[in-house]
């Protein structure tokens, strides 16, 4: 049985009044990998960069949403562009965080080896728990950041035909929320200015090629199956994450109590009215602690069901590579290995054809 990595018993994202107790498995069961590509990165060497000229773009506003207070909530994005004779083709890179912080700058050396690999790369931020959002609050942003990106595709020289997603840990969950909806809406916020819409867009245009997913979530309900029964039992209640983004911060309600919304909130429930479906690259690690390592199995064999192209990569004792937000930089050097991140370069190159 795989050892997770150190527990860090608290999370108190910057700026924020709210204190959440995360729950760190003392244990992890391991999962089925018959379908998988399991991987070993134990002494692979790690990425290097500087093989491509990159330019950057900082604090785009791309949507502003209205806060709980009716302040004004700017939602932005940063862009890396790769130096090639024709519009890159486009990552747009979701980051992790609990659903309790949303920081764009996460993942530097990741994201700039992608876009060393031709792809532009924009990393987005994202309405979490403190303000009050919910799955489908930061489903619709992701989606706004998306329309912002098209509208806007020859000013930040982008191509947006060639589209996908990629999140860690929480980003990974919203992508494949994202990418599973086709553009189709779990809610309907009023657009603001900051927010450009094409009017000539297409439903072609809001499809989105390939989705990488680095150890997210799937179904809620069983995000803790693989762990040991205390730590399960913490995701019983009302005081956890999973509900809090699920039903809302202070609606007391448990995902058992709402079972309607729980199931809204999980990509495979999504699956049967898809008009398409991406191309998957769903990754985890053995060891990993936060998330048990069956989530993505659940969307992977979900996915091959109905035909879609899924490919499921296992890491050998990686653990949650999102920990890095936590300052722990030896738990994230399996997901930023060579080996690793060529998995996701190729994947993209043959999804993106690029």
């Amino acid at each position: 049985m795989p050892e997770p990595t150190t527990p860090r018993p608290e999370f108190t994202p910057a700026g924020a009044t709210l204190r959440v107790d995360l729950a760190f498995a003392t244990s992890v069961a391991e999962s089925d990998t018959s379908t998988s590509i399991v991987v070993d990165p134990t002494g692979e060497p790690q990425i290097t960069l500087g093989k491509r000229k990159l330019s950057e773009r900082h604090d785009i506003v791309y949507a502003t949403r209205t806060g709980a207070d009716g302040d004004p909530v700017p939602l932005r994005l940063d862009l890396l562009i790769p130096d090639t004779d024709e519009p890159a083709p486009l990552v747009v890179y979701v980051p992790g965080g609990g659903f309790m912080i949303s920081r764009k700058e996460l993942s530097p050396d990741t994201k700039a080896y992608v876009a060393e690999a031709g792809f532009a790369v924009a990393s987005i931020e994202y309405r979490t728990i403190p303000q009050e959002a919910t799955f489908r609050d930061a489903v619709a942003d992701v989606q706004s950041a998306l329309r912002h990106l098209r509208a806007h595709a020859e000013e930040y020289g982008i191509d947006t035909r060639r589209l996908a997603l990629w999140g860690e840990s929480a980003g990974g969950y919203l992508v494949a929320m994202t990418g599973v909806l086709g553009g189709r809406s779990l809610s309907d916020p009023a657009t603001t200015d900051a927010e450009v819409v094409n009017p000539e867009a297409t439903d072609a245009d809001a499809a989105v090629q390939a989705v990488v997913d680095n150890f997210g979530a799937s179904d809620l309900t069983r995000i803790m199956a693989d762990f040991d029964p205390a730590t399960r039992a913490r995701f019983e209640g009302a005081d956890n994450i999973a509900a809090m983004f699920v039903n809302g911060r202070t609606s007391g309600l448990s995902l058992a109590d709402a079972p309607q919304a729980a199931a809204e909130a999980n990509p495979i429930g999504h699956l049967d009215s898809a008009p398409a479906l991406p191309g998957f690259l769903l990754l985890h690690g053995t060891a990993d602690p936060i998330i048990s390592p069956s989530q993505t199995l659940l969307l992977h064999e979900a996915l091959r069901a109905r035909g879609a192209d899924s490919t499921r990569v296992v890491l050998l004792g990686a653990g949650h590579g999102d920990l890095a937000v936590l300052d722990d930089e030896e738990v994230g050097r399996p997901w930023s290995t060579r080996r690793t991140m060529d998995l996701i370069t190729d994947f993209l190159r043959r999804t993106l054809h690029s």
